[in-house]
C-alpha cells in the first residue's frame, strides 16, 4: 500500500531511487492557452547518477535544495521503505498561487495512482496554506501533459516569467484549487 508523507529536506538525496526513463511517443508545444501535439519516438533517459550535468541527480539536488531550505515541502510516496514517487511543493509562487515544482514516479510504479496521490496531497497542503491556484511547468511529454490536464490543470497564456525562462519548452499550466 502506498502512503504519502512529508520527508525531511535531506531526503532529496533519495532522488537516486527514481527511474524517470520512459518511451516518449507524443510531445506538446504551447501557444498561449493552446497546446499543439506532435508525434515523437524516443527513449527519455534515466537521470545520471554521477556529476552535476544536465539531467543528473546532482543538478536536481542543487536546484531543489535552496527551495526546501526556504520552506518548500518534500513529499514521498512510499511502498514500505521503497520510494515510489517524489514531489516538491513551493507554497508561494505568488501571494495566491502555489507551485507544483517537481513530481516524478519511478517507472515500476507508474499508472497505479501514485502521481495522483502526490498531486492531491500537494493541492491539499497548498489550499491549507491559503493558495487558490496551483502552477506547474510540465515536461512536454504526452504522459505528463495528459496527467496534468486530466487533473484540472490548463495551459496559461500568462506563464510565470522566471519559470518560462528556465523551462521554455515546458507546458505552463494553472489549476484552480
Amino acid at each position: 500500500m502506498i502512503t504519502v508523507k512529508i520527508l525531511d529536506a535531506e531526503d532529496i538525496s533519495r532522488l537516486v531511487e527514481i527511474d524517470r526513463s520512459e518511451h516518449v511517443i507524443l510531445l506538446y508545444t504551447q501557444d498561449g492557452e493552446n497546446t499543439i501535439e506532435r508525434e515523437a519516438d524516443f527513449q527519455g533517459p534515466a537521470w545520471a547518477l554521477e556529476g552535476t550535468g544536465e539531467h543528473s541527480v546532482g543538478a536536481l539536488i542543487i536546484d531543489l535544495k535552496p527551495h526546501l531550505e526556504r520552506g518548500a515541502v518534500l513529499l514521498g510516496a512510499l511502498d514500505g521503505d521503497t520510494l515510489a514517487g517524489i514531489a516538491v511543493l513551493r507554497k508561494r509562487l505568488t501571494e495566491t498561487m502555489a507551485e507544483l515544482m517537481f513530481l516524478h514516479v519511478t517507472r515500476n510504479y507508474r499508472r497505479q495512482g501514485v502521481a495522483t496521490l502526490l498531486t492531491e496531497e500537494m493541492c491539499r497542503l497548498a489550499r491549507e496554506d491559503g493558495a487558490s491556484e496551483m502552477y506547474v511547468s510540465s515536461t512536454p511529454s504526452g504522459s505528463a501533459v495528459g496527467f496534468y490536464t486530466s487533473h484540472g490543470f490548463r495551459p496559461t497564456a500568462s506563464p510565470d516569467k522566471e519559470l518560462l525562462e528556465k523551462e521554455p519548452e515546458d507546458i505552463h499550466m494553472i489549476k484552480t484549487l
